[in-house]
């Protein structure tokens, strides 16, 4: 009888362990990591990114902050990878993967950053001597984003979130 409760104890045990791993394996993260690739100016580019979602919240101005270095994304940095040295805004950048990160401007006059350290966590780290090039970059208003999300294109590449859209024109 006592082996008989032991073994049905082990056995709802065991249950009880699969089945909060197979819960655990279907939460989906706030901000998951996704990817997109494309072809600009003869050169294969590849952004790397954490997908935000608005939830409600004011994005511009308030969970991101004016005038301060952002991720361009959620948690790890945005990586940007050409296979090709291209132009950006008129200005060169080599071959290479980079940390890709934004400075929202209140005035829809933004930076953009290609950073030389392309893996580290958000922009707690951010180190500007590093920077591989910064260019301007004109928002543009956007129907609405939910959720962050890049594209690329024959010329250029996108982010889109809110109510924002920040292209980068991309030239051989």
């Amino acid at each position: 009888m006592k082996k008989s409760f032991q073994l049905k104890a082990a056995f709802l045990f065991a249950f009880a362990l699969l089945v909060s791993a197979v819960t655990f394996a279907q939460d989906k993260p706030a901000s998951p990591r996704d990817s997109v690739s494309g072809t600009a100016a003869g050169s294969t580019i590849t952004i790397n990114y954490g997908s935000p979602s608005v939830k409600g919240r004011k994005i511009w101005g308030g969970l991101e902050a004016y005038g301060k270095v952002w991720r361009a994304g959620a948690n790890e940095a945005t990586t940007f990878t050409t296979t090709k040295d291209i132009k950006v805004e008129g200005k060169p950048l080599a071959a290479g993967t980079y940390s890709f990160f934004l400075v929202p401007a209140e005035n829809g006059t933004w930076t953009a950053i290609f950073n030389k350290v392309a893996k580290q966590w958000g922009a707690f780290k951010y180190d500007e001597s590093k920077d591989a090039l910064r260019v301007n970059v004109k928002t543009k208003a956007a129907p609405m984003h939910e959720r962050l999300v890049y594209t690329v294109d024959a010329k250029s590449f996108c982010m889109f979130w809110d109510k924002i859209v920040v292209p980068v024109s991309v030239s051989k």
